[in-house]
């Protein structure tokens, strides 16, 4: 018997636009909490229409506002921050990615919710961070990923530093911003008086998180990471090779043993035996010579039979999927990666399923994206504005 989400009885009001906030707010509501999207009434969250649309809705808000309510209010008059602390009054939480200060000029801010209500537990998300001498630039993920570090590591050396090809900076700091917003809650609730807070996640900072050694390597050792195209710096083998049927191939055999077990997959044991290669170290020294090797031997075999071969010695490896390929796999439908809704014209679709999965209280997908206003009625009865 499946237990009740775990996040239910927690009400959240999501005041925040584009990507980060909102997806924030979707991890809440697709583990249980009540997550009320305020919208500006007469637009909406410009995401609404952004990339391809269905009818005039973009197919991505009915991902990123799945299981919401939308209300819509205007925050920059006095009846809608009216109303704000009116729904403030009974909410748990609070998200906003506003540049900081925003909510403090609506007469919003975190110190003005807390007298209203002192449990509340106030998330915000903005490119820089709510102090410091950048706070008041805007900041959007991709500034992010570029101030943050990881667009100058993108790439391939001889060519400028890419983008990946989803809001990266926005997803990372969302999730900081839910495992954040977890533990204030847990804070408050293990606290006698029940005393809320802020939390406080800059874009630019949840990127920069992400850059593992490259900090103390330069501190140290004077290193300046630079971009390495599909390699992995310091880490040897793992790259992407071509097959003979044009098709590439990721193979990660970056551990002593796998190594070995790559080696004598591909008919060199004289490699896997050789002192040079025992460490990664002497690997990564010499990365240049093995990823020859190796490509020399995929460059012979179609990608299918690489990966075979490569599966059955125990080797990590894996094509580069593009989405038809995702969807073709058995094994995104045997994990409910995949599910099948249905749009609000009649329209099947497919999309993306639940992360992480819970044994007794998962989360799950009751309703796609709502129409603007929705829920008016619901949450703020006569009381629209």
């Amino acid at each position: 018997m499946v237990e009740k989400k775990p996040l239910a009885g927690i009400r959240v009001l999501e005041l925040g636009n584009f990507v980060a906030a909102p997806f924030a707010g979707k991890l809440f509501a697709e583990f249980g909490a009540e997550v009320i999207k305020v919208e500006d009434p007469k637009q909406g969250d410009p995401l609404r229409n952004w990339r391809v649309l269905h009818g005039d809705t973009s197919l991505w808000w009915y991902v990123l506002a799945r299981n919401k309510k939308s209300v819509t209010i205007d925050l920059r008059v006095p009846e809608g921050q009216d109303l704000i602390r009116e729904l403030a009054k009974e909410a748990d939480v609070i998200l906003e990615n506003f540049r900081p200060g925003t909510l403090e000029k609506w007469g919003i801010g975190y110190e003005d919710l807390a007298k209203i209500n002192p449990s509340i537990i106030l998330t915000r998300i903005s490119g820089y961070g709510q102090t410091g001498p950048y706070r008041d630039k805007p900041g959007f993920g991709s500034v992010a990923e570029s101030i943050g570090g990881l667009r100058y590591l993108t790439g391939d050396p001889d060519r400028p530093p890419v983008r990946m090809g989803v809001p990266l900076g926005d997803s990372v700091a969302a999730l900081y911003a839910v495992i954040g917003t977890l533990m204030a809650l847990r804070a408050r609730d293990a606290d006698p008086e029940r005393k809320g807070q802020y939390v406080d996640v800059a874009l630019y900072e949840a990127v920069f998180s992400l850059l593992e050694g490259v900090l103390p390597e330069y501190d140290l050792k004077g290193l300046i990471r630079e971009r390495a195209g599909s390699s992995l710096p310091g880490i040897a083998p793992s790259n992407t090779y071509l097959c003979a049927d044009g098709k590439y191939i990721v193979i990660a055999a970056n551990g002593d043993s796998i190594f070995r077990r790559l080696m004598r997959a591909i008919g060199r044991p004289d490699l896997a035996e050789d002192p040079r290669f025992s460490s990664n170290q002497g690997r990564a020294e010499h990365v240049a010579f093995l990823d020859q090797v190796i490509e020399n031997w995929t460059k012979q075999r179609p990608m299918k039979e690489v990966q075979q071969k490569l599966d059955e010695a125990g080797v990590p490896v894996g094509p580069i999927y593009s989405i038809a390929d995702i969807v073709n796999d058995e094994h995104y439908r045997a994990r409910d990666m995949l599910v099948p809704v249905t749009l609000p014209d009649g329209e099947n679709v497919l999309v993306p399923g639940i992360v992480p999965k819970l044994s007794k209280t998962p989360g799950g997908l009751e309703w796609v994206g709502p129409k603007l206003g929705q829920h008016n009625e619901e949450i703020l009865g006569k009381r629209i504005t």
